[in-house]
This record gives structure tokens, C-alpha cells and sequence, in this order.
């Protein structure tokens, strides 16, 4: 029997979850075979991003067109991030995890991420790493930032030079073609790769770490929850007219990967294969709309920020004002947004929120026990509002999609 290939992703998720849960870490040594497929997926991202960025502005036709679909662009981005913000810090406060949890920040230390925590990351340095000084060295560095607004600037170059840019516009469009037909190649062996980070994932760390965070844990799940169950799932009905359920079962092979490999960018050639192919949004939406979303867009990341900072204070008895906590949904959203779609970006992004209203940095080390499994949660999340802006934006440009099988 020939099964499709989220129904192969599906069972390969389930058979990683048993075989970690019954050889717990013996089901290590099928890391290596998960790290291939991130690697992988991770050859593929530079130039992906680069040639369907370019290619997505080129097909625009005027420079006109770029500035009305960023500005919707950026308008989705907005609102959602904020409203996933919002929904975490009602729920947070509702359900207040860190009453008399007797954590002792003192006894923690942020050794482990050490090399990663830099003291010296703020919202403006975020802002200004956008903007590369050099394009190879970001290439090099895997700035996604710098290589977005390079290509986007490169892009509306070429379609402001006509009929003068064809040659290089259609070598950009071959280039592209090609890391697509790669990025067919990957996908047949994501049933494996995403197998083997499941079982290790669970294996390595079990289900034991919930226990000390468990009102935590669950908070920042209920919220990802209501954020996909009202936002999302209503941006889709009202705005794209498209059935949740369809959508969901269409982007199936991105969220699974985006839940196994922690990572959006990792997951990006998935997610446009998906959206072209599955759902039908054109090639100049989702060549624009995903990449960006990709690197800016993070619902789900903003969400926990502002859920954990909260967690923190209510641990060391700081009852937060109504002003502490506009001040981290800001920095929340902001934040997020430097959050570079790796895994466990949203740790090193959390200095910026908890140095806003002062809290504690130690706090974060509360949070590492159990950040890997909320990784893969929140990670997808992203992965559902980037794929949901794609659908919203092309609506909004007219287009069709399929809304059953093709």
C-alpha cells in the first residue's frame, strides 16, 4: 500500500515516540541520522531563501506591488504576534504557574548557555543587523536578516531595470527551480529523518523534566492552543475563507517537520512545498511571504517570551504591573523578531524581555529543562501563522486554492 506523505510522516512520528519511550537512551545512536536531515534541509536555506525572495519580487511586476504586499505583509505580522502576546498573558495570569513553586533562583547557573547568552543583544541591535555591511559575511554567518533585505533590495533592482534584468531574472528563476526539485528529493526521506529526532528527542529527555514546571509547561501549551484554535483558525475562516481543518491536513509534512527539527528556517523548503503544492498559493506570494515569515514572523515565540517572563516574576515574588506587562508584550513582540528561526533561539532573544522590566536572569535557567520540548510546540506555531499569512495575503491578491484534492 502506497501511503501519502504526511500519513508517513504521521506513523514515523508515532514510531519515534515508542522506540524513544522503550530504549530511552539507547535510542541515541539514530541522532546522527536526524542531524543528516537538518543538515540537509539547512544546505538548502541560503539559496532558497535568496532566489525565492528574488524571484517572488521580480513576479510582482512593479515596484508599486511590493510596497502593498509588504505593508499587508507587515500588518498580518503585527497583528498576529500581538494577539499570540495577549492570549499568553491572560492565560498566565489566570492560571499564575509560579505561585509557591519554591524555585531558588540562586541555586541555578547559566553555564550551559553561557556562549550563547550575549548580555549585550537589545532590540536596536536587532534592528540594526538587518541592514548587512556585508552580504558574503552574512551569507557565511547565516544571518537571515541581512540576506532578506539584500534580496528583497536586489530584487525590486531587478524589476526596476525591465527588460534589461530578463537574463539575470531568469537565471535566478532556474536556480530556484533547481533547489526546489532538491528540496523534492529531501522530502522523500523526512519520514526517516523526522523517525530519528523524534526517538532520540525522546529518549534523551523523556517525560520526567515536565514534573518541576508542570504548571508552566501547561500554560504555555494551553495558550499556543486557544492562539491556533481563535486567531489563527479565525484569520483563516474570515479573511482566507479556508477551511481550518483542510489547511491543517494540507501543511501537515511542515508542522511535523517544524515539531522534529525545532527550527523554522530548517523547515522553510517544506513549508513553500506545501503551500504551492498542496494548498495552490502562487509562487510569487509564497517565494515572498515565507521567507520573511520564517525570520520575522513568531507567534509562537513571542507567546512564550511573554509567558515565561511572567512565570519568572511570579517565582520570585514581583506581581508585575498592567505597565511591566505592556512593556514585555513590546519586547516580546520586537524580540521575536530577532529570534532567527534556530533552535532555541527564543532563549538567547529572552535577555532583551527579562532586562526590560528587570527581572532576573537567572530565571532562565528554570526554563532549560523543559525549553527543548516547548521548542518544538511553539516552533510550529510558527510554522502554522507563516503558512496562514501565505493563504491570507494571496486571498487578499485574488487567488484560488485548492480546497480538496488535486
Amino acid at each position: 500500500m502506497n501511503f501519502k506523505l504526511p500519513t508517513q510522516i504521521m506513523f514515523a512520528m508515532i514510531l519515534g515516540v515508542i522506540t524513544g519511550v522503550l530504549f530511552r537512551e539507547n535510542a541515541l545512536f539514530l541522532e546522527p541520522l536526524g542531524n543528516i536531515f537538518i543538515r540537509l534541509l539547512k544546505m538548502i536555506i541560503v539559496p532558497i531563501v535568496f532566489s525565492s525572495l528574488v524571484v517572488g519580487v521580480v513576479s510582482l511586476g512593479n515596484v508599486q506591488s511590493l510596497g502593498r504586499l509588504g505593508t499587508r505583509t507587515f500588518l498580518y505580522y503585527m497583528v498576529t504576534t500581538v494577539m499570540a502576546v495577549i492570549i499568553g498573558l491572560i492565560i498566565v495570569n489566570f492560571i499564575k504557574p509560579g505561585i509557591d513553586t519554591n524555585i531558588d533562583l540562586s541555586t541555578i547557573s547559566l553555564t550551559p548557555m553561557s556562549e550563547k547568552l550575549d548580555h549585550d543583544v537589545s532590540v536596536v541591535s536587532v534592528i540594526t543587523d538587518i541592514v548587512p555591511s556585508n552580504i558574503i559575511s552574512s551569507i557565511a554567518d547565516e544571518n537571515m536578516l541581512g540576506i532578506i533585505f539584500f534580496s528583497i533590495i536586489f530584487g525590486a533592482a531587478l524589476l526596476s531595470l525591465d527588460v534589461k534584468g530578463n537574463t539575470v531574472k531568469q537565471f535566478v528563476e532556474e536556480f530556484n527551480g533547481a533547489f526546489l526539485k532538491i528540496t523534492d528529493w529531501i522530502m522523500k526521506l523526512s519520514p526517516v529523518g523526522v523517525f530519528a529526532l523524534i526517538a532520540s528527542i525522546v529518549g534523551q529527555t523523556g517525560f520526567a523534566i515536565f514534573k518541576p514546571v508542570a504548571f508552566y509547561v501547561a500554560t504555555v501549551l494551553i495558550a499556543i492552543l486557544v492562539h491556533l484554535l481563535f486567531t489563527l483558525s479565525s484569520i483563516l475562516i474570515i479573511v482566507a475563507r479556508y477551511s481550518p481543518i483542510v489547511f491543517f491536513q494540507k501543511i501537515f509534512p511542515a508542522i511535523a517537520t517544524a515539531f522534529s527539527t525545532d527550527s523554522s528556517i530548517a523547515t522553510l523548503p517544506v513549508t513553500m512545498e506545501c503551500l504551492e503544492k498542496n494548498v495552490g498559493v502562487s509562487k510569487k506570494v509564497v517565494g515572498f511571504i515565507a521567507p520573511l515569515g520564517a525570520t520575522v514572523n513568531m507567534d509562537g515565540t513571542a507567546l512564550y517570551e511573554a509567558v515565561a517572563a511572567v512565570f519568572i516574576a511570579q517565582v520570585v515574588g514581583i506581581d508585575m504591573t498592567l505597565t511591566q506587562q505592556l512593556i514585555v508584550m513590546v519586547t516580546a513582540v520586537l524580540a521575536s523578531v530577532g529570534a532567527a528561526g534556530i533552535p532555541s533561539a527564543g532563549l538567547v532573544t529572552m535577555v532583551i524581555v527579562l532586562k526590560s522590566v528587570n527581572l532576573p536572569l537567572e530565571g532562565i535557567g528554570v526554563l532549560l529543562a523543559v525549553d527543548r520540548i516547548l521548542d518544538m510546540f511553539r516552533t510550529s506555531v510558527n510554522i502554522i501563522s507563516d503558512s496562514c499569512g501565505a493563504l491570507v495575503i494571496g486571498r487578499l491578491e485574488g487567488e484560488q486554492f485548492f480546497e480538496s484534492e488535486h
